[in-house]
């Protein structure tokens, strides 16, 4: 076979199909032709392709493939973070059951901003994806456009809504609030706070919290992810408004462990001063001192109906609901 190394020092160029070819005494079109049906290719043929493959490590072109067959074999999906761990578990049982039906995950992080998930979209939409997940509901009117006319299947998750754009896999913060509120009037609350990071569905659940608890609920609003510093600031602000005796509702397991530490530095004893509830359940949650009462969301069955849903679509079978909701519930611990 015809030896293509570059000259030693000399700049290293992309192998191309013909280069194999060359190699293997071939023309490119029969290098296609045994990429995309080995079948057509006799044995003595396919063999030297297969080893001038070896040899030059040639990586054959997807996405011209993908043109040929309308398959990349690729699945995006866009997450607000990619080191949150309510993303990157659900993002895990997704991944396991997409590559069990022969596709592999292209991941990005979008953040919250709308326009910026368009923006990412849009690049992956170029990539010619078989399919896409969506990490909420609400997007931008450019990028519903998109996601329609790309015309691939689309599964939002982490909410619901009555009209998804294909199929939506989630649960109900407002309900989530709600179920908090009725849990901590259970419990004899009377007075409540709110500690809520910035996010969409943070609020909502904040705001679903409030009208049930009824009363004079107050509220710190923060910016940004949810830290445990956020939670630490969040509690002072909380007692700096007058907050005293009552339940502090948190949007997450982060924002409540800052509560937890900010309430010891201050010599108040959880649940006899304050009481804590946070959202997530997270892995650290069982185990703080005390240990956490929180809202547990199966985020691992929220990614494995997700995938399933995704891979009716691509097979062409039909999806029993467009709208799964996985539901959750109320983990009580020693904070509240």
């Amino acid at each position: 076979m015809t030896d293509l190394s570059p000259p030693s020092g000399a700049p290293r160029r992309r192998v191309t199909m013909s280069a194999v070819g060359r190699m293997a005494g071939v023309s490119q079109v029969t290098v296609s032709r045994a990429l995309s049906d080995p079948s057509k290719v006799s044995p003595d043929t396919l063999a030297r392709i297969r080893r001038a493959i070896e040899a030059t490590g040639f990586v054959p072109n997807a996405l011209a493939g993908a043109l040929a067959s309308s398959r990349s074999r690729l699945v995006s999906a866009l997450v607000p973070s990619i080191t949150n761990i309510v993303y990157a578990s659900l993002l895990q049982t997704f991944s396991t059951g997409m590559r069990e039906a022969g596709y592999q995950m292209l991941i990005s992080e979008t953040g919250f901003d709308p326009a910026e998930e368009e923006r990412v979209a849009a690049t992956h939409l170029s990539r010619r994806p078989d399919a896409m997940l969506l990490t909420g509901i609400h997007h931008s009117t450019g990028m519903r456009r998109m996601l329609l006319g790309a015309g691939i299947p689309v599964v939002e998750v982490w909410d619901l809504t009555d009209s998804p754009l294909d199929v939506c896999v989630g649960f109900s913060h407002a309900e989530a609030g709600r179920a908090v509120a009725a849990f901590a009037r259970g419990a004899g609350h009377e007075r409540a706070g709110v500690v809520s990071a910035g996010d969409a569905r943070a609020g909502r659940r904040r705001d679903a919290f409030a009208d049930a608890f009824g009363g004079d609920v107050l509220r710190v609003d923060l910016t940004g992810p949810a830290t445990l510093a956020g939670g630490r600031d969040g509690l002072a602000r909380l007692l700096d408004q007058g907050f005293a005796r009552g339940v502090v509702f948190c949007s997450s397991d982060a924002l409540a462990q800052g509560v937890l530490v900010e309430a010891a530095s201050r010599g108040l004893s959880v649940p006899g001063d304050i009481a804590v509830v946070g959202f997530g359940d997270q892995a650290f949650a069982a185990h703080l001192d005390p240990p956490l009462t929180t809202v547990r969301v199966d985020r691992e069955a929220l990614g494995a109906a997700a995938a399933d849903a995704v891979t009716a679509r691509l097979s062409g079978d039909p999806v029993p609901r467009a709208i799964i909701d996985v539901g959750f519930r109320i983990v009580r611990r020693a904070t509240a």
